[in-house]
Order: structure tokens, then C-alpha cells, then sequence
């Protein structure tokens, strides 16, 4: 029996695990890195066509986005995941294809036109769309017998609709060890979904660790502050415009409208219009409604039970086709419009920020996490004007985020969680965290819980039999990805990326000191906070 780590360690993204045990080889998730690497992923240690199973957690992209590639490169075995994940899946692999297939196109009329040489997809829709013929969809809570030797059963985690933890029990000879991997866990009081339900025993744990070493602030009245946001947005003659994820905040959102609706929080404007004008987002939205059953949360199914479908409202558009989306812009009376991508990196959403930032009326709503680099984090930070589809676009809309959304469990939440098994496992391996988040979540457990605890690198690997580390993980900063028409980066460029990179570290490591003295002595806060006041003042001027 052996487990080895390849993805997600020490980094947020690309969750992929693999395990050997019972003449079997199986992955734990395939997901695609995201945003900036930080450590070399070790590569799969067989080939694709040797995999005989994947155990997916949950549909987001850095956690089942590689599937197709695993396809296209000789997979032929069976995913096992949840109803909702299967279903889920089905579209945002879809989804993932048509933006591999249309970046493609893009780089290669350039590199046609620059005489370099073509560029390929990383998968197709047609190898996406064969992928999702070898999921098998399994129920919440079920023991599910997969081989001789191993056996599994999902746990709802609260995360995503469909997310689950996964109990893995394997039998060799006469040694059974069971593995629990947690995929993400969710925050507690979400819209729609459940909370966070736990196991309670386990040989060996793999747990994330995305907000290991913060806690999240109380949240607000959601309802109560979009319905604010709305109102002023429309009252100016403006927009309400919502850059949102497709799958899980979009029906959130929906969610908290409806409730507006119902209750009349918005005065003079009752009959308003709410676009939602992404295809994908649409889709996500149905699947949420057929899987009502088994994900929804009790205050959901009581809407259900009513016969109301809480993701539905007098007043709700759908913008399905291109003509669909460009017609929303003709309508002059306020509305609300909800749109991807959530980052406002691509899709329709960028669209609608070019009709609307530049009108003071207007209100661009941030719903979610705005990465570093992101033209929604370059807003969001102030920015005066900024570049859509070649043209400069003057911000003077009113920049808003609803604080407090996130589908992550906090340091607290995460401590919830492990610590519910009982007894202890033999070890909880840390995972799914920024690099010094990772290291300070194991530290926590060893010192402040007493658990055997340990963050490794890519590449680590462990024989469960016997508890043993057969290989250390390899600790190798990640090299940027070159494309054939990529330029040759300065020296001036090298020093000026580590020099960035470093910054970001320094940004981490004063975070976390920050973090440690929250809750401490008066004296010493009110030191720090003088000394950080002092320091900006000084580098401001």
C-alpha cells in the first residue's frame, strides 16, 4: 500500500494524489493548476492507461480539470464521484474544452501570422465528452464495493453541491488501513447546501488546508446587503452588475434575490429584472435543481416542500445565445446582471463592464475571490481606467464587494473537522494550502493538538502498511511554461519576476505575524500596529 502526493502540496491548486494498493493504481482527483505555481507536480509514477480508478471529491477545476487529459493520454478506467458531481462535471469539463480549444485558435492565428510553429488545446470537447462517459455516480453515505480489497463511501463536506470527503477502506492479505480524504470543506451556514458532516475514524487523513491559518469574519446579512446594493444602484438609474463563479456562487446569489423578491426589500423597483447571462451558470443552476434531493440543507427543501424552487423568481432572465447576451444591454430600465467569469478574465462579463463601468450610476458587485493579476482584483484596488476588447474604459462606477463569501472552511472549521475522528489517526498529511499555510496548519496540529501531522512536498511518498516514508518530496521551485512564441524574458525580467516572487513571500510571512498577535496582549498589538503604521508612512512618502 502506497500513497504519493503529486499536486496540491504546498499549493492551493491541482489536487491530484495516487494510491497502489490491491494490484490497483488510483488517483485522488486530477486537477489542473490554477493561477501561479509554486513547486514542480511530480508526474503520475505510471502511465495514464495503467490507472485503473479516480475518486473525485467534487466538479471545480483544480480538482477533476485534468480528466480529459488523462483521457487523451490513454485512460480508460472509472471515476468514481458523487450523483451531483457526475452531473456537474458532465458540463464544466465542456466548459474547460471550449476554453482550451479557443485559446488555441487564438495563439495559433498569431503564431500564423508570426511564422511560429502551432500550438495544440490541452484537451478537446470531444476527449471531454468521452471522459464523462466513465463516471460512475454514487450515493451520499453508501459503502460502494469498487474491487477485491477496496471499497469506498462519500461524505457530503459542504463545499459545492455533490462535494464529499472520501472514506477509502484497502485489504492486503491481512491488513486493512482505512484513508479519508477530505477534498475541500466547506463553511458552515452556506445558502442551499448543507453543512460540513464528519467521520470519525480513520487510519490516515489527507486534508486541505486552503484558510489554515486565518479565521473568517462574521458574516454579514446577505440578503439584507445585496438588497442595499441593489436599491442604490437603481434608485441612481444604474446597474447592479455581478461578476460571479457559474457554478455554486451564481445560485447563491439567486438564492438571496429570491428572498429579496419575497420580501419587498427593494422599495419602487419591485418588478426588476435579474439577468443571468452565462450558459454555463445555467446548466449549473438546473443540475442544482435536480439534485435537490439529496444536497439542499434543510431551509432549502422547506422552500422545496412548498412548492417553490428557491433559485427561481418573477423577474429572472436567462441569456442563453450571443444575441441573448447583447440584448441585455438594450434594456435601459436598472437590473441586475449576473455573468462570468467571476475574475472577469474572460467570458460575458467583461461585456457588460465595458457598458457599465464608466456610468457613475452604475454598481459592479464583487461576489468572490479576486486573484492576484485578475482584471476583478485590478478593479477592486482602485483602478482609474482599465482595457476591454482594445479600448480604454474610464472607471467612475461604484466598486463594491459583499464581504464574507467563501466556500471554504476557516482555521476553525477545519479544526472542527479533524477533530471529530476518535481515536486519532496514525497521521494527517496537509494539503491543498499556499506553502507557508500548509506548514503552519501542521505545526497547529502537532503543537496546539498533539496529532501526528505533516505538510509534505510533491513527490512524497509513503508506504501505509507499515506507516514508513519511502521517498521525501521534492522541493523545486516551479519554472514559468513557455510556448513557442513566448519571447526570451530579460535578465532585467528574471530578477524582476523573483524579485515579485519574494515580495508575495515577505507579503505571506507578515500576514501570519499579524495573525499571531491577533487575540494577544493589548500592549503588544497596539506595539505592532505602531510599528507596521510607521513603516507604510514611511514607504508612502
Amino acid at each position: 500500500m502506497k500513497l504519493m502526493f503529486l499536486g496540491a502540496a504546498h499549493e492551493v491548486t491541482g489536487s491530484c494524489h495516487y494510491i497502489e494498493a490491491c494490484g490497483k493504481s488510483i488517483l485522488l482527483d486530477c486537477g489542473m493548476e490554477q493561477g501561479r505555481d509554486t513547486y514542480e507536480n511530480q508526474e503520475i509514477p505510471v502511465p495514464p492507461s495503467a490507472i485503473d480508478y479516480v475518486f473525485l471529491s467534487h466538479a471545480h477545476i483544480d480538482h477533476s480539470g485534468l480528466l480529459p487529459l488523462l483521457y487523451k493520454n490513454g485512460f480508460r478506467g472509472e471515476i468514481f464521484a458523487t450523483e451531483a458531481t457526475t452531473d456537474l462535471c458532465r458540463i464544466m469539463l465542456l466548459d474547460s474544452a471550449h476554453i482550451q480549444e479557443f485559446e488555441a485558435q487564438w495563439r495559433n492565428r498569431k503564431a500564423k501570422r508570426a511564422g511560429k510553429a502551432s500550438f495544440e488545446p490541452l484537451y478537446t470537447t470531444e476527449e471531454a465528452s468521452a471522459v464523462a462517459s466513465h463516471f460512475v455516480p454514487c450515493d451520499y453515505e453508501k459503502e460502494v464495493f469498487v474491487t477485491k480489497g477496496i471499497t469506498l463511501r462519500f461524505t457530503d463536506v459542504g463545499h459545492l453541491l455533490g462535494s464529499a470527503s472520501i472514506e477509502i477502506w484497502l485489504t492486503e492479505e491481512e491488513t486493512t488501513k482505512k484513508i479519508v480524504f477530505s477534498g475541500d470543506i466547506g463553511n458552515t451556514n452556506q445558502p442551499i447546501i448543507h453543512d460540513p458532516r464528519y467521520t470519525k475514524e480513520a487510519d490516515y487523513v489527507i486534508m486541505e488546508s486552503t484558510y489554515g491559518d486565518r479565521l473568517h469574519n462574521a458574516p454579514p446579512d446577505y440578503v439584507a446587503e445585496l438588497a442595499r446594493y441593489i436599491q442604490e444602484a437603481f434608485d441612481r438609474g444604474g446597474n447592479l452588475i455581478i461578476p460571479a463563479f457559474a457554478v455554486g456562487r451564481t445560485q447563491e446569489i439567486l438564492y438571496f434575490i429570491r428572498e429579496i423578491k419575497e420580501r419587498k426589500l427593494v422599495k419602487n423597483h419591485e418588478n426588476f429584472k435579474v439577468y443571468v447571462d452565462s450558459p454555463l451558470a445555467i446548466d449549473a443552476t438546473k443540475i442544482f435543481t435536480e439534485n435537490r434531493m439529496d444536497c439542499y440543507d434543510t431551509a432549502a427543501m422547506e422552500l422545496v416542500k412548498k412548492g417553490i424552487n428557491p433559485l427561481e423568481f418573477n423577474g429572472l432572465v436567462t441569456a442563453v445565445t450571443p444575441q441573448d447576451s447583447q440584448a441585455i444591454n438594450f434594456d435601459k430600465s436598472p437590473k441586475v446582471i449576473i455573468s462570468a467569469s467571476g475574475m472577469c478574465e474572460a467570458g460575458r462579463i467583461r461585456h457588460h463592464l465595458k457598458h457599465n463601468l464608466w456610468r457613475k450610476e452604475s454598481t459592479v458587485l464583487f461576489v468572490g475571490y479576486q486573484a492576484i493579476g485578475t482584471l476583478g482584483r485590478i478593479i477592486i484596488e482602485g483602478a482609474t481606467e482599465v482595457r476591454l476588447f482594445g479600448e480604454t474604459i474610464t472607471v467612475n462606477a461604484h466598486i463594491e464587494q459583499l464581504a464574507g463569501v467563501s466556500g471554504h472552511a476557516d482555521q476553525n472549521g477545519l479544526l472542527r473537522w479533524i477533530n471529530h475522528f476518535d481515536p486519532q489517526p496514525t497521521k494527517v498529511f496537509v494539503v491543498h494550502g499556499d506553502d507557508l499555510v500548509a506548514d503552519e496548519f501542521a505545526r497547529c496540529l502537532r503543537e496546539e493538538y498533539q496529532y501526528e501531522a505533516d505538510a509534505p512536498f510533491s513527490g512524497a511518498c509513503y508506504d501505509l502498511a507499515n506507516g514508513a516514508l519511502l521517498a521525501e518530496g521534492v522541493k523545486i521551485s516551479v519554472t514559468p511554461k513557455k510556448y513557442p512564441q513566448q519571447k526570451t524574458v530579460s535578465e532585467g525580467g528574471k530578477r524582476a519576476a523573483y524579485l515579485a516572487e519574494q515580495l508575495d513571500l515577505a507579503g505571506q510571512r507578515l500576514l501570519k505575524i499579524i495573525n499571531q498577535n491577533k487575540g494577544g496582549a493589548n500592549r503588544d498589538m497596539e506595539q505592532l500596529l505602531k510599528q507596521l503604521q510607521e513603516f507604510s508612512d514611511k514607504i508612502e512618502k
